[in-house]
């Protein structure tokens, strides 16, 4: 009889890599941040949709993020119903949805980022109409344009915090749900926008995962066994990161939370129940990507004991998060 690790990595083998992305994100109570071409993000939105409602049942809304939009906008765009409040004087309640799917959400105001954390951090939100409320099982994804230099996201450093993962979808990979759609987004882009969806109910080719499963992957993940050697090697990672003179910032006490959490659950979609080496790094260049602050060549400590700033840069010039990754994952590795 196959057993929890086993059925959870036999479904992931037939999941997409967004799938895959969300699956994490799901099983572990987290949210991510998704990147693509500028081309491709409408695309890239309408796939997300798609999967929140047909593979995890989820309810969700697109909502198309920009300078103008208000805090009103917002709060309006992911509020789905009311809830009942049976004590008397209490502030009324409201429901959002399953998933947010916030396309451009790096062009939102600082106002609306920081609404956007305190929904992931809280699951709730207070108002001056009332209190917005979460789901138990509840998604947030930015869906943004990968900087051609590839710098940080322009997204509050807070918010960047809460994601667990960043993970690029080159339109090469395609879409699994929009190649085989038949018509239920037909009417277009546009109506994918603003609007809160009900969970999907034609039937599906492809897998479906329930809120259950999402629960056993997340207590499987707590069982994972770690030994001493994984962990120091886990902790050299940290560390050389932090002390690289290629690294402003980024690295915080919750992103090592993050390593430990997605490392783990990325061995029980591996079908294993302990941690190994590859996995550590490939969980590394999930987390880190998108929150390493590439240093400027003009901030460097060397400057202040004299060193030439034009050689510094040279030094400098090619650093970037994956090839800062890179240099940090050729640290010797435990047997």
């Amino acid at each position: 009889m196959m057993g929890d690790t086993d059925i959870i990595g036999s479904l992931a083998h037939e999941l997409s890599d967004l799938e895959l992305a969300l699956l994490l994100c799901l099983g572990g109570q987290e949210h991510c941040l998704i990147e693509t071409d500028h081309d491709s993000i409408n695309d890239v939105a309408a796939e997300l949709a798609l999967i929140c409602s047909h593979t995890y049942g989820l309810d969700y809304t697109v909502i198309e993020c920009s300078q103008t939009t208000s805090l009103e906008e917002f709060r309006d765009q992911i509020c789905i119903s009311a809830l009942q409040t049976d004590e008397p004087g209490m502030e009324p309640r409201y429901q959002t949805v399953g998933a947010v799917i916030a396309k451009n959400l790096d062009h939102a105001s600082h106002d609306i980022q920081l609404e956007a954390l305190e929904l992931m951090r809280s699951k709730r939100l207070v108002t001056g109409t009332g209190v917005l409320e979460a789901p138990a099982h509840f998604l947030f994804v930015p869906v943004i344009t990968r900087d051609a230099d590839q710098v940080r996201p322009k997204l509050n450093t807070h918010l960047i915090d809460h994601l667990i993962i960043s993970h690029y979808h080159d339109p090469e990979d395609g879409y699994a749900y929009l190649e085989d759609d038949d018509g239920w987004h037909s009417d277009g882009q546009g109506s994918l926008s603003s609007v809160v969806h009900r969970t999907g109910t034609r039937e599906s080719l492809h897998p479906g995962v329930d809120f259950q499963l999402l629960d056993k992957l997340n207590a499987a993940g707590d069982a994972v066994r770690v030994t001493a050697e994984l962990t120091r090697y886990q902790q050299d990672i940290v560390v050389f990161l932090r002390l690289s003179r290629a690294v402003a910032g980024g690295i915080s006490a919750r992103s090592n939370v993050h390593f430990t959490k997605l490392a783990k659950l990325l061995a029980v979609i591996h079908g294993i129940n302990y941690l190994t080496p590859s996995i550590v790094a490939l969980a590394a260049k999930k987390v880190f990507r998108h929150r390493i602050v590439v240093a400027k060549p003009e901030d460097d400590r060397s400057l202040q004991y004299g060193s030439d700033l034009k050689a510094v840069a040279k030094v400098l010039e090619y650093a970037t998060p994956d090839t800062i990754l890179e240099s940090v994952l050729t640290l010797e590795a435990p047997l």
